[in-house]
Protein backbone atom coordinates (compact mmCIF):
# COMPACT_ATOMS: atom_id res chain seq x y z
CA UNK A 1 0.00 0.00 0.00
CA UNK A 2 1.60 3.93 -1.06
CA UNK A 3 2.27 5.68 1.86
CA UNK A 4 0.05 8.84 2.02
CA UNK A 5 -0.68 11.73 4.24
CA UNK A 6 -2.71 10.27 7.21
CA UNK A 7 -5.83 12.71 6.74
CA UNK A 8 -8.44 10.79 8.95
CA UNK A 9 -11.84 12.05 10.30
CA UNK A 10 -9.86 13.77 12.90
CA UNK A 11 -8.71 16.44 10.25
CA UNK A 12 -12.00 16.96 9.26
CA UNK A 13 -13.53 17.49 11.99
CA UNK A 14 -14.77 20.93 13.08
CA UNK A 15 -13.20 22.57 16.23
CA UNK A 16 -13.98 21.78 20.22
CA UNK A 17 -17.76 23.22 20.32
CA UNK A 18 -20.06 23.52 23.61
CA UNK A 19 -20.22 19.67 23.71
CA UNK A 20 -16.58 18.93 24.79
CA UNK A 21 -17.56 16.18 27.10
CA UNK A 22 -19.37 13.91 24.98
CA UNK A 23 -18.78 10.66 25.18
CA UNK A 24 -17.80 9.62 21.64
CA UNK A 25 -17.15 5.79 21.63
CA UNK A 26 -18.86 5.14 18.47
CA UNK A 27 -17.18 5.20 15.13
CA UNK A 28 -20.70 6.15 13.10
CA UNK A 29 -23.99 6.88 13.92
CA UNK A 30 -26.35 7.04 10.77
CA UNK A 31 -30.03 8.37 10.35
CA UNK A 32 -31.72 6.58 7.55
CA UNK A 33 -34.89 4.54 6.90
CA UNK A 34 -35.04 1.05 8.58
CA UNK A 35 -36.49 -1.06 5.82
CA UNK A 36 -37.46 -4.61 5.09
CA UNK A 37 -36.02 -5.20 1.86
CA UNK A 38 -38.29 -7.45 -0.08
CA UNK A 39 -35.82 -9.09 -2.96
CA UNK A 40 -36.36 -11.19 -6.32
CA UNK A 41 -35.17 -11.84 -9.56
CA UNK A 42 -36.67 -10.09 -12.18
CA UNK A 43 -36.53 -9.42 -16.19
CA UNK A 44 -36.90 -6.03 -18.43
CA UNK A 45 -40.33 -7.35 -19.61
CA UNK A 46 -41.59 -8.03 -15.88
CA UNK A 47 -40.37 -4.76 -14.36
CA UNK A 48 -42.55 -2.54 -17.07
CA UNK A 49 -45.17 -4.59 -16.32
CA UNK A 50 -44.81 -3.18 -12.94
CA UNK A 51 -44.13 0.06 -13.69
CA UNK A 52 -40.88 0.49 -12.06
CA UNK A 53 -38.44 2.67 -13.92
CA UNK A 54 -35.01 0.30 -14.46
CA UNK A 55 -31.99 1.19 -12.12
CA UNK A 56 -33.97 3.82 -10.23
CA UNK A 57 -35.12 4.12 -6.75
CA UNK A 58 -39.13 5.43 -6.62
CA UNK A 59 -41.31 5.98 -4.01
CA UNK A 60 -44.50 4.33 -4.29
CA UNK A 61 -47.48 4.03 -1.78
CA UNK A 62 -48.69 0.81 0.27
CA UNK A 63 -51.12 -0.38 -2.34
CA UNK A 64 -48.65 -0.60 -4.94
CA UNK A 65 -46.33 -2.43 -2.56
CA UNK A 66 -48.34 -4.61 -2.23
CA UNK A 67 -49.17 -5.03 -6.08
CA UNK A 68 -45.62 -5.71 -6.74
CA UNK A 69 -45.17 -8.30 -3.73
CA UNK A 70 -47.81 -10.46 -4.67
CA UNK A 71 -45.96 -10.24 -8.51
CA UNK A 72 -43.45 -11.93 -6.98
CA UNK A 73 -42.65 -15.29 -6.61
CA UNK A 74 -40.52 -16.69 -4.12
CA UNK A 75 -38.97 -13.20 -2.29
CA UNK A 76 -35.96 -12.85 0.16
CA UNK A 77 -36.40 -10.64 3.18
CA UNK A 78 -33.80 -8.88 4.77
CA UNK A 79 -33.76 -6.20 6.68
CA UNK A 80 -32.23 -3.38 4.95
CA UNK A 81 -32.09 0.51 4.22
CA UNK A 82 -29.24 1.99 2.31
CA UNK A 83 -27.21 3.37 5.70
CA UNK A 84 -28.63 0.87 8.14
CA UNK A 85 -26.75 -2.22 5.77
CA UNK A 86 -23.64 0.44 5.93
CA UNK A 87 -23.59 0.35 10.01
CA UNK A 88 -24.12 -3.50 9.92
CA UNK A 89 -21.20 -3.53 7.68
CA UNK A 90 -19.21 -1.10 10.07
CA UNK A 91 -20.02 -3.51 12.89
CA UNK A 92 -18.57 -7.14 10.64
CA UNK A 93 -15.26 -5.14 10.10
CA UNK A 94 -14.93 -4.69 13.86
CA UNK A 95 -16.27 -0.82 14.45
CA UNK A 96 -18.58 0.28 16.39
CA UNK A 97 -22.16 2.07 15.01
CA UNK A 98 -25.50 3.31 15.82
CA UNK A 99 -28.43 3.95 13.74
CA UNK A 100 -31.41 5.82 14.41
CA UNK A 101 -35.08 5.76 12.05
CA UNK A 102 -38.63 5.17 12.78
CA UNK A 103 -40.60 2.07 12.85
CA UNK A 104 -44.23 0.91 13.40
CA UNK A 105 -44.47 -1.15 16.91
CA UNK A 106 -45.45 -4.17 14.44
CA UNK A 107 -44.43 -7.61 14.05
CA UNK A 108 -41.96 -6.28 11.02
CA UNK A 109 -40.48 -3.63 12.99
CA UNK A 110 -39.77 -5.67 15.96
CA UNK A 111 -38.09 -7.98 13.48
CA UNK A 112 -35.92 -5.61 11.79
CA UNK A 113 -34.87 -4.03 15.49
CA UNK A 114 -33.85 -7.59 16.34
CA UNK A 115 -32.16 -8.34 13.28
CA UNK A 116 -30.52 -5.12 13.59
CA UNK A 117 -28.87 -5.29 16.76
CA UNK A 118 -27.76 -9.16 15.98
CA UNK A 119 -25.96 -7.49 13.74
CA UNK A 120 -23.67 -5.43 16.02
CA UNK A 121 -25.39 -2.41 15.82
CA UNK A 122 -26.44 0.10 18.43
CA UNK A 123 -29.96 0.77 17.42
CA UNK A 124 -32.43 3.39 18.76
CA UNK A 125 -35.31 2.70 17.14
CA UNK A 126 -38.44 5.72 17.11
CA UNK A 127 -41.74 4.73 16.90
CA UNK A 128 -44.13 7.54 16.28
CA UNK A 129 -47.62 8.67 17.43
CA UNK A 130 -48.36 9.89 14.07
CA UNK A 131 -47.32 6.57 12.50
CA UNK A 132 -49.92 4.44 14.88
CA UNK A 133 -52.25 7.09 14.38
CA UNK A 134 -52.29 6.73 9.96
CA UNK A 135 -52.09 2.81 10.61
CA UNK A 136 -48.23 2.95 8.95
CA UNK A 137 -46.61 -0.15 9.07
CA UNK A 138 -42.64 -0.61 9.31
CA UNK A 139 -41.01 0.54 5.85
CA UNK A 140 -39.85 -1.79 2.93
CA UNK A 141 -38.44 -1.72 -0.70
CA UNK A 142 -39.11 -4.36 -3.20
CA UNK A 143 -35.97 -4.95 -4.81
CA UNK A 144 -35.60 -6.12 -8.64
CA UNK A 145 -32.70 -7.42 -9.83
CA UNK A 146 -32.42 -8.37 -13.51
CA UNK A 147 -29.88 -10.81 -15.47
CA UNK A 148 -27.10 -7.21 -15.89
CA UNK A 149 -26.92 -7.22 -11.86
CA UNK A 150 -28.66 -3.94 -12.01
CA UNK A 151 -31.30 -2.98 -9.34
CA UNK A 152 -34.46 -1.42 -9.56
CA UNK A 153 -36.60 -0.51 -6.30
CA UNK A 154 -39.86 0.51 -5.25
CA UNK A 155 -39.70 1.95 -1.70
CA UNK A 156 -43.19 2.31 0.48
CA UNK A 157 -41.33 4.52 3.50
CA UNK A 158 -44.52 3.73 6.05
CA UNK A 159 -43.25 4.62 8.80
CA UNK A 160 -39.49 5.77 8.69
CA UNK A 161 -41.80 9.16 7.29
CA UNK A 162 -42.27 9.99 10.43
CA UNK A 163 -38.86 10.58 11.60
CA UNK A 164 -38.82 13.73 13.11
CA UNK A 165 -36.17 16.16 15.17
CA UNK A 166 -37.74 14.80 18.35
CA UNK A 167 -36.69 10.97 16.88
CA UNK A 168 -32.65 11.54 16.66
CA UNK A 169 -31.60 11.80 20.48
CA UNK A 170 -28.95 14.17 20.63
CA UNK A 171 -27.47 12.21 23.78
CA UNK A 172 -26.82 9.58 21.09
CA UNK A 173 -25.36 11.31 17.92
CA UNK A 174 -22.85 12.78 20.16
CA UNK A 175 -21.29 9.75 20.54
CA UNK A 176 -20.33 9.07 16.86
CA UNK A 177 -17.22 10.26 15.56
CA UNK A 178 -19.22 10.58 12.25
CA UNK A 179 -22.87 10.99 11.38
CA UNK A 180 -23.96 9.83 8.01
CA UNK A 181 -26.85 11.02 6.55
CA UNK A 182 -28.55 8.96 4.19
CA UNK A 183 -30.52 10.85 1.18
CA UNK A 184 -33.24 9.20 0.52
CA UNK A 185 -34.14 10.88 3.33
CA UNK A 186 -34.35 14.08 1.91
CA UNK A 187 -38.27 13.39 0.17
CA UNK A 188 -39.61 13.57 3.60
CA UNK A 189 -40.17 16.76 4.80
CA UNK A 190 -40.21 16.16 8.52
CA UNK A 191 -36.78 14.00 7.94
CA UNK A 192 -34.75 17.52 6.32
CA UNK A 193 -35.32 18.92 10.06
CA UNK A 194 -34.04 15.70 12.25
CA UNK A 195 -31.12 15.43 9.93
CA UNK A 196 -30.34 19.14 9.85
CA UNK A 197 -30.94 18.44 14.05
CA UNK A 198 -28.52 15.59 13.66
CA UNK A 199 -25.44 17.32 11.99
CA UNK A 200 -25.30 20.30 14.54
CA UNK A 201 -25.21 17.80 17.25
CA UNK A 202 -22.59 16.13 15.72
CA UNK A 203 -20.66 19.74 14.95
CA UNK A 204 -21.32 20.73 18.30
CA UNK A 205 -19.90 17.35 19.39
CA UNK A 206 -16.33 17.72 17.64
CA UNK A 207 -17.41 15.56 15.28
CA UNK A 208 -18.08 15.12 11.57
CA UNK A 209 -20.72 14.79 8.75
CA UNK A 210 -20.67 12.79 5.46
CA UNK A 211 -24.05 12.53 3.45
CA UNK A 212 -24.60 9.66 1.05
CA UNK A 213 -26.42 10.85 -2.49
CA UNK A 214 -28.14 7.64 -2.23
CA UNK A 215 -30.03 8.01 -5.83
CA UNK A 216 -29.76 10.00 -9.30
CA UNK A 217 -33.33 10.28 -9.22
CA UNK A 218 -33.06 11.40 -5.24
CA UNK A 219 -30.29 14.29 -6.37
CA UNK A 220 -32.15 15.52 -9.11
CA UNK A 221 -35.07 15.99 -6.99
CA UNK A 222 -32.98 17.67 -4.13
CA UNK A 223 -29.94 19.43 -6.35
CA UNK A 224 -30.22 22.51 -4.52
CA UNK A 225 -30.38 21.93 -1.14
CA UNK A 226 -27.91 19.40 -1.29
CA UNK A 227 -25.42 21.68 -2.67
CA UNK A 228 -26.70 24.23 0.24
CA UNK A 229 -25.66 21.23 2.91
CA UNK A 230 -22.27 21.18 1.27
CA UNK A 231 -21.76 25.10 2.84
CA UNK A 232 -21.89 24.44 6.25
CA UNK A 233 -23.60 21.10 7.18
CA UNK A 234 -21.16 18.02 5.36
CA UNK A 235 -17.92 17.08 5.74
CA UNK A 236 -17.99 13.89 3.60
CA UNK A 237 -19.35 13.16 0.58
CA UNK A 238 -19.87 9.56 -1.13
CA UNK A 239 -21.56 9.31 -4.23
CA UNK A 240 -21.56 7.46 -7.49
CA UNK A 241 -20.47 9.01 -10.88
CA UNK A 242 -23.58 9.60 -11.98
CA UNK A 243 -25.17 11.16 -8.59
CA UNK A 244 -22.15 13.39 -8.28
CA UNK A 245 -21.91 14.70 -12.02
CA UNK A 246 -25.83 15.25 -11.60
CA UNK A 247 -25.11 17.17 -8.35
CA UNK A 248 -22.95 19.58 -9.79
CA UNK A 249 -24.21 19.79 -12.86
CA UNK A 250 -20.96 18.42 -14.56
CA UNK A 251 -20.73 17.19 -18.57
CA UNK A 252 -17.98 14.29 -17.28
CA UNK A 253 -16.90 12.70 -13.97
CA UNK A 254 -13.62 14.74 -14.12
CA UNK A 255 -15.71 17.69 -14.19
CA UNK A 256 -17.08 16.48 -11.59
CA UNK A 257 -14.20 16.11 -9.73
CA UNK A 258 -13.00 19.53 -10.45
CA UNK A 259 -16.32 21.16 -8.97
CA UNK A 260 -15.89 18.84 -6.06
CA UNK A 261 -12.87 20.01 -5.22
CA UNK A 262 -13.71 23.28 -5.25
CA UNK A 263 -15.99 22.73 -1.98
CA UNK A 264 -12.97 21.66 0.15
CA UNK A 265 -14.33 18.40 1.55
CA UNK A 266 -13.32 14.82 1.59
CA UNK A 267 -15.43 13.53 -1.45
CA UNK A 268 -15.28 10.23 -2.62
CA UNK A 269 -16.55 9.08 -6.24
CA UNK A 270 -17.41 5.55 -6.72
CA UNK A 271 -17.29 4.38 -10.69
CA UNK A 272 -18.25 0.18 -10.58
CA UNK A 273 -15.88 -1.13 -12.71
CA UNK A 274 -13.71 1.65 -13.03
CA UNK A 275 -13.20 1.76 -9.56
CA UNK A 276 -13.67 4.92 -7.47
CA UNK A 277 -11.77 9.18 -7.15
CA UNK A 278 -11.18 10.06 -3.73
CA UNK A 279 -9.83 13.47 -3.10
CA UNK A 280 -7.10 13.62 -0.84
CA UNK A 281 -4.26 15.74 0.34
CA UNK A 282 -2.44 15.25 -3.08
CA UNK A 283 -5.74 16.23 -5.05
CA UNK A 284 -7.53 13.45 -6.91
CA UNK A 285 -6.28 10.02 -6.86
CA UNK A 286 -7.59 6.75 -8.64
CA UNK A 287 -8.57 3.85 -7.16
CA UNK A 288 -8.47 0.62 -9.21
CA UNK A 289 -11.42 -1.69 -8.52
CA UNK A 290 -11.32 -5.07 -6.07
CA UNK A 291 -11.45 -7.88 -8.38
CA UNK A 292 -14.98 -9.71 -8.64
CA UNK A 293 -15.64 -13.33 -10.18
CA UNK A 294 -19.18 -12.60 -10.75
CA UNK A 295 -21.40 -9.44 -10.58
CA UNK A 296 -24.48 -10.58 -9.45
CA UNK A 297 -26.20 -8.01 -7.83
CA UNK A 298 -25.60 -4.76 -7.25
CA UNK A 299 -27.68 -3.76 -4.44
CA UNK A 300 -25.96 -2.51 -1.22
CA UNK A 301 -22.76 -1.79 -3.16
CA UNK A 302 -22.51 1.86 -1.84
CA UNK A 303 -23.95 0.90 1.02
CA UNK A 304 -21.16 -0.99 1.83
CA UNK A 305 -18.70 0.98 0.42
CA UNK A 306 -19.78 3.45 2.93
CA UNK A 307 -19.13 1.14 5.78
CA UNK A 308 -15.38 0.44 4.44
CA UNK A 309 -14.88 3.80 3.70
CA UNK A 310 -15.75 5.42 6.71
CA UNK A 311 -14.25 2.28 8.82
CA UNK A 312 -11.05 3.19 7.72
CA UNK A 313 -11.55 6.88 8.56
CA UNK A 314 -12.47 6.04 11.67
CA UNK A 315 -9.43 3.74 12.32
CA UNK A 316 -6.64 5.38 11.10
CA UNK A 317 -6.58 5.15 7.73
CA UNK A 318 -6.08 7.66 5.35
CA UNK A 319 -8.09 8.64 1.99
CA UNK A 320 -6.89 6.36 -0.22
CA UNK A 321 -6.23 3.30 2.22
CA UNK A 322 -9.87 3.76 3.07
CA UNK A 323 -11.24 4.17 -0.53
CA UNK A 324 -9.79 0.81 -1.42
CA UNK A 325 -10.83 -0.64 1.64
CA UNK A 326 -14.05 0.38 0.87
CA UNK A 327 -13.96 -1.28 -3.20
CA UNK A 328 -12.87 -4.34 -1.33
CA UNK A 329 -16.71 -4.62 0.73
CA UNK A 330 -18.67 -3.42 -2.23
CA UNK A 331 -16.51 -6.35 -4.30
CA UNK A 332 -17.84 -8.95 -1.47
CA UNK A 333 -21.56 -7.72 -1.58
CA UNK A 334 -22.39 -7.81 -5.08
CA UNK A 335 -21.24 -11.26 -5.59
CA UNK A 336 -24.53 -12.52 -4.47
CA UNK A 337 -27.79 -11.07 -4.05
CA UNK A 338 -28.81 -9.17 -0.96
CA UNK A 339 -27.29 -5.91 0.83
CA UNK A 340 -25.68 -7.48 3.55
CA UNK A 341 -22.07 -9.20 3.43
CA UNK A 342 -21.71 -12.72 3.26
CA UNK A 343 -18.09 -13.30 3.63
CA UNK A 344 -16.30 -12.29 6.82
CA UNK A 345 -15.53 -8.56 6.31
CA UNK A 346 -13.09 -8.35 8.84
CA UNK A 347 -10.68 -11.20 7.53
CA UNK A 348 -11.25 -10.24 3.70
CA UNK A 349 -9.78 -6.88 4.42
CA UNK A 350 -6.92 -8.35 7.03
CA UNK A 351 -5.85 -10.83 4.30
CA UNK A 352 -5.22 -7.78 1.85
CA UNK A 353 -3.25 -6.39 4.09
CA UNK A 354 -5.66 -3.46 4.95
CA UNK A 355 -6.50 -4.70 8.36
CA UNK A 356 -4.25 -6.91 11.27
CA UNK A 357 -4.05 -10.27 10.66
Amino acid sequence: MPAEDPLTVDDIAPSPGAHEDARRDLDVVAIGSPLLDVIEMASDDQLAQVGLEKGSMTLIDLVTANSVQEFMGAPRYVSGGSVANTTAGIAELGGTAGFVGALADDEIGRTYTENLRAAGVEFEPHYSESAAGDGLGTGRCVVLITEDADRTMGTYLGAASTLSPEGVPTSFVARASVVLLEGYLWDVPAAKEAMRHAAATAHASEGSVALSLSDPFCVSRHQREFLDLLIDDVDILLGNEEELTMLFGAASHAKAIEAAEETGLLVVMTRGAEGAVVLSAHGPEEIPAAPVERVVDTTGAGDLFAAGFLFGLTHGMGPVQSTTLGGLCAAEVISHTGARPEADLKALAAAAGLLPA
